[in-house]
């Protein structure tokens, strides 16, 4: 699963930006969701859904023109998980580390200041002034090219877990800086790369466990379940708590 944020101030280019992506990926038949941030009150206190939504998990909502799933994820990551896709692509989120972006902007300045070491390009606005690179990231007019920009998200999308295990001996936001520069790629996040002995999700969010910690929880089950009738050694076994 990947993902890249387009990030950029307002009537910088985003909405354009990632709707002309977005068609060239869905072409090439992967499946494309796009995760919006919104700085309103979306489900206003005192309406009909916020006060379901005060009594029941989630919410679905259908209206003449759409429908619509309400609740609230614990963080950007559980949303994710939401929905199946391929790529993700991101509008605003400025403040996310755990992604690659492509800085929309109106001016090289903004470029600037909204580059913290995940963008790997360039486009909105400034990209019809004939710019071809800056701060040393491709500039890439996505109403002319938009093959060119959907090809780096192709390659360079990716999304770490943003849980900061330090199996790594990084948290997620540096580990996202070395991936993008070249120094890391995908398969140093062991959470990603390994396939652990023992996985334990809690409401379908992997929980990182060390090595010792899945040792553990093995024998322990292991040797819980060895005098049951109907063990069997060399069977995945699948144990499931609810509260």
């Amino acid at each position: 699963m990947k993902a890249v944020a387009f990030v950029g101030y307002k009537k910088s280019g985003k909405t354009t930006t990632i709707e002309k992506v977005a068609r060239i990926l869905k072409e090439k038949g992967y499946r494309v969701v796009i995760v919006k941030s919104m700085h309103v009150d979306f489900d206003r206190e005192g309406s009909d859904t916020w006060r379901f939504s005060r009594v029941a998990d989630a919410v679905l909502v259908h209206a003449h023109d759409t429908d619509a799933l309400l609740f609230r994820a614990k963080d950007i990551n559980a949303l994710f998980s939401m929905v199946s896709a391929d790529i993700f692509l991101l509008e605003g989120f400025k403040s996310i580390k755990h992604v690659p972006k492509v800085i929309c902007a109106r001016e090289e300045s903004e470029v600037r200041e909204l580059n913290d070491g995940l963008g790997i390009a360039v486009s909105g606005v400034i990209a019809s002034s004939g710019i071809r690179e800056i701060e040393g990231l491709p500039v890439i007019d996505a109403t002319k090219e938009p093959e060119k920009l959907a090809e780096i998200v192709e390659k360079r999308g990716f999304m770490l877990p943003n849980i900061d295990c330090g199996l790594c001996g990084f948290n997620c936001a540096e580990m996202a800086k070395l991936i993008v520069r070249g120094e890391k790629t995908i398969k140093d996040c062991v959470v990603l790369s390994s396939k652990p002995k023992v996985t334990v999700k809690i409401d379908g969010q992997v929980l990182p466990l060390k090595d010792w910690v899945q040792e553990l929880v093995e024998k322990t089950i292991k040797g819980m379940l060895s005098a049951m009738k109907g063990y069997r050694e060399g069977r995945r076994i699948e144990i499931i708590i609810r509260d």
